[in-house]
């Protein structure tokens, strides 16, 4: 926003004119007398020609950009232009031997005129009506030459209603008119374009409205103004004023543009600036692009750009000093990207630190992030081993170099090395070393999680192993409230199986049965807390937080029927499970004993989901009241109403889950 003392500054500027203007009209004695015909006629005649250059040059521009607005602002400066140059013409003794009545009123018909397409080029059109307007530009083009020939012509020939010069009297009441008409279209135009000067700050745009102030105060100088007196020459000095602004800061626009190619850019519609801007982003990558394939040939992103600035120039419409900012930009944007890249992969690296996996496999994606990194350079990662250090390609180490040392409990682990055919950056250097840095800790924790994943992973879930090595202290006893989804399954007449069949039967098929079902589980995050004989109970939103815990539940209740389905084919004798979901508040933590423990979930949410399993068929899922609710519009269920259940003295809202939409 421009700062308020400029703004003042600005108000005052375009005020003195019309309190010089009421000053004049209110004090006669101060209205001096001024009759020069010579100065009159060349001051407006020159006035008129800078006019008409305005309004060719935006026309043009206006065709360069297909912009309608700009089509309408050169209509301004078109009207003004053409009748102000016959007002030259009615200067007594010059052309004519004496005044022409057209010509004399020409200045507020021009005015007006200009004023009617200030008022429609200050419009925000859309597509459909800037369109409209670019189909019939050739018409609007013509326009001022068919209306200043129509005037001409009546004015020449003496046709009613010019015919005879008005006496002073008849004269000032449409002139009065015409200033106040005039100046509400210009002024209205003039607040239109400052709302917009104020969201994208350009010069010409300021001037441009500036102008507009300018020639309504002129409309109002003619309207009140006496003939070669002081308030009379006010408005020729203030159309002078309003079209030698434009033209001064169209000036100063090609001297740092170095072009007259956007000069009236700022002026123009929203969407042609939008066009504008896409088509000044698409030079812009299209510049990094082309830097970045030299620099891959060897060639400096600060040499001159040849052919392939000629190219965008040619493209785009661009000058050579704008292809050298462009250039610089393109620089800066492209090593900007590079970083930004690079530090990507490099939090890439601190993301596989903690993942819990094999110490080849972590090496492998961390030198492959390194090595996308610093795609320009050759990467090798070399371990000791045996004290001895060994690269995966069997080289030997390259004396040439850059070599970072990989550490592991502050003992020698390895080396990463770069190689480049030119130097390193301090910059590169810093974050090679940073690359270095945390390859060490991915290194150590490949290394500590190797040690610890065969004591964890056979007797706990994955989510709980994943949560005491990244905090130890989670493993003491206790635990917290938190809000959980809870799964209890069980088999339905695993009693009369068990009693028909041999141990080892009982045995294979809940191995089968787990094997299927614990996967299904743990892929949608659940966290397997016990197996009691035929049941398996799991945790949803513990001990990692899953704000979408309910939805991970009834989908594993539902694939585990449907896992359940593929592996007891053939085995029609075998039980099959009944799934029962709730969600609620539960004391998760750890339970037991010093000596022996064990990760669960306590509490009234626990018990009524074991409840809810009891009240399940074979092959469905039964699911309590707040699991419903944070289900939502994504649940295809059945309500089986509100039943009574072991350890409540309300009843329950149960519903059977029949799908997930």
């Amino acid at each position: 926003m421009p700062s308020p003392v400029r703004v003042a500054v600005w108000l005052i500027h375009v005020s003195i004119p019309a309190f010089g203007l009421w000053l004049l009209v209110s004090k006669p004695h101060l209205d001096v007398h001024y009759e020069h015909h010579g100065v009159h006629f060349w001051l407006v005649l020159a006035t008129a020609s800078t006019a008409m250059a305005l309004g060719l040059v935006l026309l043009r521009a206006a065709r360069q950009r297909s912009d309608a607005r700009l089509i309408l602002v050169s209509l301004v400066f078109q009207f003004n232009a053409g009748f102000l140059g016959l007002h030259a013409l009615a200067t007594p003794g010059v052309i004519l031997s004496s005044p022409n009545a057209g010509f004399v009123a020409a200045t507020p018909v021009g005015l007006v005129l200009g004023g009617v397409a200030a008022l429609a080029s200050s419009i925000d059109y859309g597509p459909a009506g800037a369109a409209r307007i670019r189909r019939f530009e050739p018409l609007l083009a013509a326009l001022p030459l068919v209306l200043l020939a129509v005037w001409a012509i009546v004015s020449l020939a003496g046709l009613p209603p010019l015919d005879r010069a008005p006496d002073p009297s008849e004269a000032h009441g449409p002139l009065v008119a015409a200033a106040f008409v005039g100046s509400a279209f210009y002024l209205t135009a003039a607040i239109r374009y400052l709302l917009k000067y104020l969201r994208t700050r350009g010069v010409v745009l300021l001037s441009v409205l500036t102008a507009f102030v300018l020639l309504s105060e002129a409309l109002f100088a003619v309207g009140f103004g006496r003939s070669w007196r002081a308030s009379w020459w006010e408005w020729h000095l203030l159309m002078v004023a309003a079209f030698v602004l434009i033209v001064f800061s169209a000036h100063l626009q090609f001297r740092r543009e170095g072009s007259a190619h956007g000069l009236f850019d700022s002026v123009t519609l929203r969407q042609t600036m939008a066009a504008m801007e896409r088509d000044y982003a698409r030079a812009l990558e299209e510049m990094v692009n082309a830097l970045r394939q030299r620099a891959d040939g060897g060639v400096a992103a600060t040499e001159p750009l040849g052919s392939v600035g000629v190219e965008l120039s040619r493209r785009f419409g661009l000058t050579e000093r704008q292809i050298a900012v462009l250039q610089q930009g393109a620089h800066a944007l492209g090593n900007e990207r590079e970083q930004v890249r690079r530090l990507g992969a490099l939090a890439a690296v601190g993301e596989r630190s903690s993942v819990i996996r094999s110490e080849a496999e972590l090496l492998d994606e961390v030198v492959g992030l390194a090595a996308s990194a610093f795609d320009r350079d050759r990467l090798r990662l070399g371990l000791i081993r045996g004290g001895q250090l060994q690269f995966a390609d069997g080289g030997s180490a390259d004396s040439t170099a850059l070599t970072l040392p990989l550490t592991v409990k502050g003992t020698p682990a390895g080396v990463l090395e770069v190689a480049r055919d030119g130097e390193f950056s301090d910059s590169d250097i810093a974050l090679l070393r940073s690359f270095a840095s945390q390859t060490s800790v991915a290194l150590e924790n490949a290394r500590l999680y190797q040690q610890l994943d065969g004591l964890f992973r056979s007797y706990m879930s994955p989510a709980v192993a994943t949560a005491l090595i990244a905090d130890p202290t989670q493993a003491g006893l206790g635990g917290e409230i938190a809000e959980v989804s809870v799964l209890f399954a069980d088999l339905r007449g695993f009693t009369p199986f068990s009693e028909q069949s041999s141990p080892d039967q009982v045995v294979d098929m809940l191995n089968t049965y787990y094997g299927a079902i614990v996967p299904v589980i743990l892929d949608e995050g659940g966290t397997v807390v016990q197996f009691v004989g035929d049941a398996v109970m799991a945790l949803f939103n513990a001990p990692t937080r899953q704000p979408d815990h309910a939805h991970r539940a009834a989908r594993a209740g539902l694939d585990l029927h449907r896992a359940i389905e593929g592996v007891a084919d053939g085995h029609p004798d075998w039980p099959r499970f009944r799934v029962g979901v709730n969600t609620g508040p539960a004391l998760v933590g750890n339970v037991g004993a010093a000596q022996m423990r064990n990760f669960t979930a306590i509490g009234d949410t626990t018990n009524l989901a074991a409840r809810l399993e009891g009240l399940a068929e074979p092959g469905t899922v039964v699911i309590g009241p707040l699991t419903r609710a944070q289900l939502g519009d994504n649940a295809v269920v059945s309500s089986r109403g509100e039943l009574q259940v072991k350890g409540r003295r309300e009843p329950v809202a149960v519903y059977v889950l029949e799908g997930m939409r």
